[in-house]
C-alpha cells in the first residue's frame, strides 16, 4: 500500500508545516526596518557608536554566566507569573474633555495621560501577543480592557522603545486610523513606524534631551537605560523615558528601563512630577541592569521628585519569573510614605484635587 503510506506521511508533514507558516506568516513585517535601512537616521546621535546606540554606563543585557540559571529558572518559576483567577477589569470611562491630571492604566505599560487639558497615550499596546508572530510568544493575562478605538482623540503617542511589548504593529496600524496625533518616538523608531504606514508627518524623532511641544505641553525625551531590537540585531534604533510638562503639571513616564544615575538629574531639571509611571515588573538578577526591581523603582521615584507612584510593566504579559503580584505587593512594602496608586486595568484616576484611594484588588487574583 504504497500509496496509503505516501499520503499518510505527506499528511503528517504538513501538520507541522502548516503550523510553521501559520507562525511566520507576517512576520517580516512585524519586526521592522533592517539596521542598514535605520542607520541613516541614527548615525549622528552622541549616543551611537559603532553601529549601535549605547547607555551612558555599562549595561550588560544578562549577566555572564547566565544560561544555565536561566534554564532552570524557567522550568521552576514559569507558572508563577501567571494569575490564578482572572484578572478584574474596568471599562474605561472616557471623558470628553481632558483633566487637569489623570491616567487610565490599560496593562503593562499602557497608559492615557490627561495633563492641563490635553490627552497623551504611551506605550499603546491591544495586540494579542507581544511577539512578531500572531501565534507564538508571550499572550495576554488579560483582555484589553476596552476598544482602542473608545478612546478620544489625542495629543500626542508616545513610544518608550521598540521592543514588542512596547510597539505594537496591529496597534499602530489601528491609531493611523483612528487618530490624527502624532507618534513622538526615539531616534529610529521613525522608519519602523513609517515602514508600517505612518505619514511621515505624523512621525517625531528625537535623541535624549530632543523636545517636541504640542499644545501647551513640552514632550521630552529623557534617558532610560535598557536596549532596544525586534530580531536578530540590537540597538540599532533608540530607548528612552518621557517627561510629560504641562503649564500646571508634569508626569514623568519611564517605559522600561534598569536604575541608572541619570534620574537625579532629569529630577532636578525637569521635575517635581505630580505623578511618576515606572515599571516595577519583569525582574530578575540576570538582566538587573535593564529592569528596575520595585525598591528601585521607589528609589528613582524619588531622584525625580514624585509624588504619586503608579506601578507599571506588570499584570498582563508573563515576562519573568516572578510571582504575578509580586511586583506590587514588594513595591507596597518597599514604598513606606510614597503615596502608591494600583489601578486595576481600565481603571481611570483623577489626581487634579489629591491621591484616590485604590483597593487591593490583586491578592485575590493572585
Amino acid at each position: 500500500m504504497p500509496s496509503l503510506r505516501s499520503a499518510v506521511l505527506t499528511a503528517v508533514l504538513a501538520v507541522p508545516a502548516a503550523a510553521l507558516a501559520r507562525a511566520a506568516w507576517g512576520v517580516p513585517v512585524a519586526m521592522g526596518a533592517s539596521r542598514r535601512a535605520v542607520r541613516p537616521f541614527v548615525a549622528g546621535s552622541e549616543h551611537h557608536s559603532d553601529g549601535r546606540f549605547r547607555n551612558t554606563v555599562p549595561t550588560s543585557s544578562l549577566s555572564p554566566g547566565s544560561s544555565g540559571d536561566l534554564l532552570r529558572e524557567a522550568r521552576k518559576g514559569r507558572k508563577a507569573g501567571v494569575p490564578s483567577q482572572p484578572v478584574p477589569l474596568v471599562r474605561p470611562e472616557l471623558p470628553t474633555a481632558a483633566a487637569e491630571l489623570a491616567v487610565t492604566w490599560f496593562g503593562h505599560a499602557s497608559a492615557l495621560l490627561e495633563v492641563d487639558g490635553h490627552r497623551v497615550l504611551v506605550d499603546p499596546v491591544w495586540g494579542e501577543r507581544v511577539s512578531p508572530s500572531a501565534v507564538v510568544g508571550p499572550k495576554r493575562l488579560h483582555p484589553a480592557p476596552g476598544p482602542l478605538e473608545e478612546i478620544p482623540q489625542v495629543d500626542a503617542v508616545l513610544i518608550s522603545h521598540d521592543h514588542y511589548d512596547h510597539l505594537d504593529l496591529p496597534t499602530v496600524r489601528r491609531l493611523v486610523r483612528e487618530q490624527t496625533a502624532p507618534f513622538v518616538v526615539p531616534l529610529g523608531i521613525g522608519v519602523h513606524l513609517r515602514g508600517w504606514g505612518v505619514p511621515a508627518e505624523r512621525v517625531v524623532e528625537l535623541d535624549w534631551d530632543g523636545v517636541h511641544r504640542v499644545g501647551e505641553l513640552t514632550l521630552v525625551c529623557a534617558e532610560a537605560r535598557h536596549f532596544s531590537g525586534r530580531g536578530l540585531t540590537r540597538d540599532d534604533t533608540l530607548w528612552s523615558s518621557w517627561v510629560v510638562s504641562g503649564p500646571r503639571h508634569r508626569v514623568f513616564f519611564g517605559g522600561d528601563t534598569g536604575y541608572h544615575p541619570a534620574f537625579a538629574a532629569i529630577g532636578a531639571q525637569h521635575g517635581p512630577f505630580d505623578l511618576t509611571l515606572l515599571p516595577v515588573g519583569a525582574y530578575n538578577e540576570q538582566w538587573a541592569a535593564i529592569h528596575m526591581n520595585p525598591e528601585e523603582a521607589v528609589r528613582a521615584h524619588g531622584d525625580l521628585g514624585g509624588q504619586v507612584l503608579l506601578p507599571i510593566h506588570w499584570a498582563t504579559f508573563n515576562l519573568a519569573f516572578h510571582g504575578w503580584a509580586e511586583p506590587v505587593e514588594r513595591l507596597l512594602a518597599a514604598a513606606g510614605d510614597v503615596p502608591v496608586v494600583v489601578p486595576r486595568p481600565g481603571e481611570r484616576l483623577d489626581l487634579t484635587d489629591g491621591t484616590p484611594t485604590t483597593p487591593d484588588w490583586w491578592s485575590a487574583t493572585a
